[in-house]
Parts: C-alpha cells; sequence; structure tokens
C-alpha cells in the first residue's frame, strides 16, 4: 500500500471515528442531564425488603460512589439533600446495613462514616440472644 492509499485510509477510518462519536453527543444544556444519572438494579424493586426511603438512600450513595465501591457524605447533607430528616436518614442508613446492603466505618467524632456499598448482597442471619 502506498504512503497515500495509507493515509486516506487512515483518513477515512479518523472520519468513521468522528461520525460515531457525535452520534452519541448528548446535550448537556438541558438541566434534566447536566448532573448525570444513577442507574439502580432492579432487584431493588422485586423482594429487595427494603423501603422506599432506604432505596432512595442506597441510590443517593450510589451517585455519590459513583467510581467507587464507597463513599462517604454527611448525613446532615444527606438529610438536606433528600429533605429528610437526619433521624428519617439514620434510621434507613440502618436498615440498609441490617440488611447487608452496605457496611458502616466509623472513622471518629466530627469526621463522616465512610459507607462501603455491597454488590453482592446476602441475607444475614439473626442473630440470637
Amino acid at each position: 500500500m502506498s504512503l497515500r492509499a495509507y493515509n486516506a485510509h487512515m483518513e477515512h477510518i479518523g472520519q468513521q471515528i468522528e461520525n460515531r462519536a457525535r452520534n452519541i453527543e448528548m446535550d448537556r444544556v438541558d438541566p434534566i442531564t447536566q448532573h448525570g444519572f444513577t442507574q439502580l438494579p432492579n432487584f431493588l424493586f422485586k423482594n429487595s425488603g427494603l423501603s422506599m426511603g432506604a432505596i432512595v438512600v442506597y441510590a443517593k450513595f450510589l451517585s455519590y460512589a459513583w467510581h467507587n465501591d464507597y463513599c462517604f457524605p454527611g448525613q446532615e447533607r444527606l438529610a438536606a439533600e433528600l429533605d429528610m430528616s437526619r433521624s428519617r436518614i439514620t434510621e434507613f442508613i440502618s436498615e440498609l446495613e441490617k440488611k447487608g446492603f452496605i457496611s458502616i466505618s466509623r472513622r471518629g467524632q466530627g469526621l463522616t462514616n465512610i459507607y462501603k456499598i455491597h454488590f453482592q448482597v446476602k441475607q444475614r442471619k439473626a442473630k440470637t440472644p
């Protein structure tokens, strides 16, 4: 293949890639999509045993943890962003922990907890007294 033919071929490939990139371009001016999306596993809505409030808090954790398996928003911040009381947030976080959807690492007074999100949820056995 001559250099001229090679360059024409590479230009053609480059144009195809550019066209493909334009095919998936999103309009970021839209106020609905400019802050991104949070996907939820469907199993949350099918016999997960979670209340709707706990599902909403789990979704918020996923939105914070986008590229990680953990996040550390403060409960006050969660309450403000979800328009709930702090005590309700605490209740829903406790529900998620008891059912094995998250685990909590406490870092100390004045610091936010680290919430590890579990994607393979197992039902925890009840503790015997």
